[in-house]
């Protein structure tokens, strides 16, 4: 079987893994990019880590014993992808610099025709979406931005040849981006606008550097790490159950980032000012232990009025007030509701998926399989993002429920998900969806219409459960017509 896979970030690392593993070795990753690594290879600000632990940020059947610390930074991940993507033998089968621009499904041969920027086409019988949602970023839309006559970057595309020493510095966004970078760059800009438009939830973040000992310990006794592994994975378990719906653990991570925020900052006014007004877990939650301190020094303003405009040489809010910078740093996140774009993707009888499958919405079954387009498969797909836990996990079973699909499959086959089945696990997932915390607020979760995309309804261990076998009677497997 040929398999294409798009991306060559965690999620396509995994399924071409496992997919090796299972003896499948016939795949080729296209990345757009110079070198793997997806979201870890291309967020290099100030800061930039990961908010889940490493013993649980990491493959299950790879752990890593010398990680430099429990909350791993942005170079540590990165090396670890290159590691283990040399040492699963995947790396050779990369296609660097080669962006996907079209992927078309040929009934008759029942196969995949993927075309690229450079013109090039490949043929498949197997297609592997491996983007991911958060791969594009996004840039508010504010009037007169393109007249700025100083510097702009997004911090997903970090300018580090712009120093910002001495420097007047805004920045737009107060996500999980802007909370690891804005505490790095404080000290030395010689002042800091901080706009935000809704507060964020903090919870301490319990990092440590690992000794030599720890690693000698993981090393020499791997139940150690693994138990580590455990724990943490637990507590996200338990913290998923208050965004699904048990308010009292809701309730009680409100109270400890609440009595946080009160001993870090002091000024009265300053903290109304960083108080959500929205139940927590609402928006996605945060980690940090200096986010707070930054705010509280001299040369930092934490701006809470709308922006209106953007001038040649600063920023003007609802107030009035012009905000003078030279330096505007968009801490605004990502693209995720148009997933899989810029690409277009035609399945069964040219079927569009965002025009026609998904004008409502991206949805899959399991957020794996699109009725209507057979042999194509999404790894991070729709409503598979979680509240809390490590998306690692998710991307370990859903590259071992693809494998198993992959096997039902011959050259010429297809297997396509029965309609009643995904309609009916979408009906489930939206009203379970209804009663999390994730419907009383706006966020990158829910689309224009209120529906949330993104986030997987219930705990990761039923994901994993319900992952871990294919029932082909939810499929229709067709096979080729003999030709004697």
């Amino acid at each position: 079987m040929r398999v294409g896979i798009i991306g060559a970030g965690f999620g396509g690392l995994a399924v071409a893994i496992e997919l090796r593993r299972a003896g499948i070795g016939d795949c080729t990753l296209f990345e757009k990019a110079a070198d793997l690594g997806g979201t870890w290879r291309e967020n290099t600000y100030p800061g930039a880590g990961c908010d889940i632990p490493s013993p649980l940020y990491s493959f299950s059947y790879e752990p890593h014993t010398t990680w430099p610390r429990r909350f791993s930074l942005q170079a540590d991940i990165h090396e670890y992808m290159k590691d283990t993507a040399k040492k699963y033998g995947v790396a050779g089968h990369i296609r660097f610099g080669t962006e996907v621009t079209s992927a078309v499904f040929d009934d008759s041969a029942a196969a995949w025709t993927v075309g690229t920027a450079g013109g090039e086409t490949f043929e498949f019988d197997v297609l592997i979406s491996a983007v991911g949602q958060l791969n594009r970023p996004a840039r508010p839309d504010i009037p007169g931005a393109d007249t700025f006559q100083g510097h702009s970057f997004h911090s997903a595309r970090w300018d580090h040849d712009h120093d910002l020493t001495g420097r007047r510095v805004a920045v737009i966004g107060t996500g999980a981006s802007a909370i690891q970078f804005v505490p790095r760059i404080q000290p030395i800009v010689e002042h800091l606008t901080v706009f935000q438009r809704t507060a964020p939830y903090l919870l301490p973040k319990p990092d440590r550097t690992y000794r030599r000992w720890h690693h000698e310990l993981f090393r020499l006794f791997p139940p150690a790490q693994l138990a580590g592994r455990l724990s943490i994975w637990t507590l996200c378990e338990v913290m998923t159950k208050g965004w699904t719906g048990t308010r009292p653990v809701a309730a009680a991570f409100e109270r400890v980032a609440l009595t946080m925020l009160r001993l870090q900052v002091r000024d009265r006014g300053l903290r109304a000012k960083l108080t959500p007004d929205y139940p927590a877990g609402c928006k996605r939650v945060l980690f940090a232990n200096d986010y707070y301190p930054a705010l509280t020094k001299p040369n930092v303003h934490l701006e809470t009025e709308k922006i209106t405009e953007i001038t040649p040489n600063g920023i003007r809010t609802a107030d009035g007030t012009h905000h003078e910078v030279d330096t505007i740093v968009y801490g605004t996140g990502f693209s995720t509701m148009d997933m899989l774009a810029p690409m277009t993707v035609r399945g069964s009888n040219g079927q569009d998926l965002h025009t026609e499958a998904w004008a409502g919405g991206a949805k899959a079954y399991l957020g794996i399989t699109v009725p209507g387009f057979p042999n194509l498969f999404l790894m991070y797909g729709p409503n598979t993002n979680l509240g809390a836990g490590s998306i690692i996990y998710m991307l370990e079973r859903q590259a071992r429920y693809i494998t198993q699909l992959v096997g039902k499959l011959t050259p010429g086959s297809s297997v396509d998900v029965r309609p009643e089945v995904a309609d009916r696990f979408d009906a489930e997932v939206q009203r379970r969806l209804a009663g999390s915390v994730w419907t009383s607020c706006g966020n990158w979760y829910r689309n224009e219409s209120g529906r949330v995309v993104t986030n997987w309804p219930g705990l990761v261990s039923e994901y994993d459960r319900r992952t871990r076998q294919v029932d082909m009677t939810e499929y229709t497997l067709n096979r080729p017509r003999s030709t004697t």
